[in-house]
């Protein structure tokens, strides 16, 4: 796989290059399910998604199914899925909500890091052990949090598992993302309408002040991550 040496000669390249570079140099014919993207159906999601697809039409697509998204991100899901003959693969907690909230409590209230944790982290890294290549819709104009964040990533699970997460839009802004959506063509989740900028499960889930942070909106503006973006541990830092 690509060296941590060539890691910052991706910093130049467009969206585009990105891919083409990084499947021309990895992706051999053997090796065509070693791709994957994690997509939660937002908008940065979607044009990282569109982009794979017209070069790995079956690249899975890994969607965390908390059990606490809105109707309208499942409905949305579906749609996209079916619309774009997409190879949708649902992660899942190990515990249904009701078993979680049976032992637990209703744990987004009480302890939202212990419920991302199981129902978004844990899942995630279980499903990425047998990808080499990970795609993601990252930015670094999304929050502090990830202002340092690189095109491409050398990341190691907590099982030592290593692998390359790609972020094709670090350096895109919220406008770059919508030019594109609209010059594509491509259908957005109906939130968005709503005033939302960072969509995740609907209990940690509100529309965030005019002017500030696109994550403030998440978790009641008690934290900025779940945890499947700062978890895994960067190798090449």
């Amino acid at each position: 796989m690509t060296g941590p040496m060539l890691a910052e000669e991706f910093e130049t390249l467009s969206a585009d290059a990105v891919i083409d570079r990084l499947i021309a140099e990895n992706v051999t014919p053997a090796k065509k399910d070693s791709v994957c993207i994690t997509c939660s159906f937002q908008a940065e999601d979607m044009i990282v998604l569109d982009l794979l697809r017209k070069r790995l039409p079956d690249i899975p697509v890994l969607f965390l199914d908390t059990g606490y998204h809105f109707k309208q991100t499942y409905a949305y899901r579906d749609r996209m899925a079916k619309l774009w003959n997409l190879n949708v693969r649902n992660l899942a907690a190990k515990k249904t909500v009701a078993e979680q909230e049976g032992e637990f409590g209703i744990l987004n209230r009480t302890d939202p890091g212990k419920c991302c944790h199981l129902r978004k982290v844990e899942p995630l890294f279980e499903g990425l052990e047998k990808f080499d290549i990970w795609f993601t819709g990252l930015r670094r104009e999304q929050s502090p949090t990830r202002k340092n964040l690189k095109i491409v990533e050398h990341h190691e699970l907590p099982t030592g598992k290593m692998l390359l997460k790609v972020s094709p839009l670090a350096a895109w802004t919220w406008g770059d993302v919508w030019k594109y959506t609209a010059e594509n063509k491509i259908d957005f989740l109906p939130l968005y309408d709503f005033g939302y900028r960072s969509i995740g499960c609907e209990p940690c889930t509100a529309i965030p002040a005019a002017g500030a942070d696109p994550r403030s909106g998440r978790w009641g503006g008690a934290k900025l991550e779940c945890g499947i973006h700062t978890e895994s541990k960067r190798a090449d830092e």
